[in-house]
This record gives structure tokens, sequence and C-alpha cells, in this order.
């Protein structure tokens, strides 16, 4: 049977309910990121949205903070520990305008071996592992430290066998990431673009799908960017075209102003409690929800 790999050793799924694929818990991003929303640094404010998840009924939290993010793969297996839930990290990068000098100056194949390293032996040599991949792109453009570092991605997959993650920025450039991937030989079905509700096309999001790719929205209660009409929307196009299994939902709450543990909101708790008995109102049956939030995400990340 395949396992999910966590923080805190690889994990068989039968028992798992519903899983966030896209979300984070401490971040510090570069110095030059003036927006220090962006930081989560408060261990004991995490800690408590981690265990509000649980209390919500989650049973698997995907962490995405990133090498050029601040990542703190120790910090994340204690609070897996203390919450009492699983937490897959991630090896890989976040777009362009974060990367450290040393993505210009190594070679594609030096970095590819450090996100194995990371898979396989422990992040930054220690002895927690990652359990997916995530590269990204720019704002209608991949710069070419980006092209680099995706295709760095695509070879430690190939290694690994480490699920990918794709950051795109607005929803932009996710079809342009999964071309170089597939040239790199890649099999899209492990593949999820993330994002894709910052770009609330339905052909868009058609398209990711069709080719094998599964598409991931992770805006919700963010009703600066869309309302959740919107996304209810995009939710049921997708459905009807026949690409239910090739969709899943989290909320990417990467600001301190997003965390109830941190006195903000929506919090963990939002789709649990509001956003899916919102979906059930809005006639997605119960079926296809189970699929978006479980089974989804189950087969995505189970590789080990």
């Amino acid at each position: 049977m395949s396992r999910i790999r966590t923080v805190l050793g690889d994990i068989e799924t039968p028992g798992l309910g519903l899983v966030y694929t896209h979300e984070h818990l401490i971040t510090n991003p570069p110095a030059h990121q003036k927006d220090r929303d962006l930081e989560l640094s408060s261990y004991e404010c995490s800690l408590l949205e981690l265990i509000l998840f649980r209390q919500a009924g989650g049973t698997l939290l995907v962490e995405a903070t990133t090498l050029d993010y601040g990542r703190n793969p120790a910090a994340m297996a204690r609070m897996s520990a203390e919450a009492g839930v699983p937490v897959v990290a991630v090896s890989g990068f976040n777009k362009a305008a974060y990367f450290p000098l040393w993505v210009e100056t190594t070679p594609v194949n030096a970095i590819a071996d450090k996100l194995v390293r990371d898979v396989v032996e422990g992040m930054d040599g220690g002895k927690h592992k990652a359990g997916h991949l995530k590269s990204g792109g720019s704002y209608n453009v991949i710069h070419p430290a980006e092209d680099k570092t995706t295709r760095a991605v695509a070879r430690a997959h190939r290694e690994t066998g480490a699920p990918i993650w794709l950051h795109t920025e607005a929803g932009t450039m996710g079809l342009e990431m999964l071309d170089i991937l597939e040239s790199e030989g890649v099999d899209l079905g492990i593949v999820v673009v993330g994002h894709s509700d910052r770009n609330p096309d339905p052909w868009y999001h058609a398209e990711i799908a069709q080719r094998g790719a599964t598409v991931h929205f992770d805006g919700v209660g963010k009703v600066k960017y869309h309302p959740d009409s919107t996304r209810i929307a995009c939710i049921k196009a997708l459905i009807a075209a026949g690409h239910t299994d090739r969709l899943m939902i989290s909320g990417d709450m990467g600001r301190a102003s997003y965390l109830t543990g941190y006195g903000g909101g929506p919090g963990f708790a939002f789709i649990a409690t509001k956003f899916i008995p919102r979906m059930l109102a809005e006639g997605i049956a119960p079926e296809a929800i189970d699929s978006i939030f479980k089974a989804n995400p189950v087969r995505w990340l189970a590789r080990f």
C-alpha cells in the first residue's frame, strides 16, 4: 500500500478524512518582502491554528512553506506532534522574487539533488522528510530561474516519486509550467496547479484537468479576490465537465491576518464549518465533496 510522507514519518491512508492541501504554519519571507503580514513567526499562535483545524475535523494538513520562504522543519514536526495532526512538508521554491542567490549559480541537477535529499534523507540535513515538491512562476511570465527550478523539481520527482504542486501568480502560467514538466518526462497526473481560482476561468480550469493535472482552489473566504459564489460556480463547472477527480480545495491562509490563532480570520476552520456546508446547500453532492477533500488528496500524496 502506498503511504504519505509526513514530517513525523510515512503514514498509511485508511482513516484519513478532511485534508487541506495547501496551508502555512511557520513562514519567514525574505527581508525585501516588506509586507510582514506574510510572516508567521509565533509557534504558539500557529499551534493553536493547527489544533483548531483538528477540532473542526481535519485529519491531515499539507504545509507549503518552501526553501525560499523560511521553512522550519523542526518547528513543523514539533507542532504536528503537539496538535495530533499529520503534516506534509515541501521541498522546492515559491517564485523568482524570493530565490536565494545560490539558485542562480547552482546547476539544475545539483538543485534537483538537494530536493531529493530533502525527500529521501531529511530536510536541510535533519531527520524530517519532505512529502511533496513545489515550483512556481511569476505573473504572466516564467522567469529563467523559475524554468530552472521547475526542471529541478521535475528531475527530483522522477527520482523520488514525490508529487508536485505548482505556485501560479494570480492563476497565470499554469499551462506553461505543465509544458515544462511534461518536457521533462513528468506524468501530469501527479501535478497540482495552485491558485487556479485566482483566475476564475472555467476554460482554463478544464484545460488543466483535461491534461491530467489537478486544479487547486485555495482562495476560499478571501473576498478581496473573488466572492465565494464565483468559486462555487467554477467548482460546479468542473464537476459538470466530468472533472470531479481533478479538483482539490484548501485555504492558503498564509497571512497572520487570516489566522484565528493570530487574532485574524477566516482561519483554518472556515472551510470545514462554513464553506463545505455552503457547497452542500448549493447542490454539490456529498460524494463530490468527499472526492475533493479526501480521495483526491490521498491519491495525489500517497507515493511512498
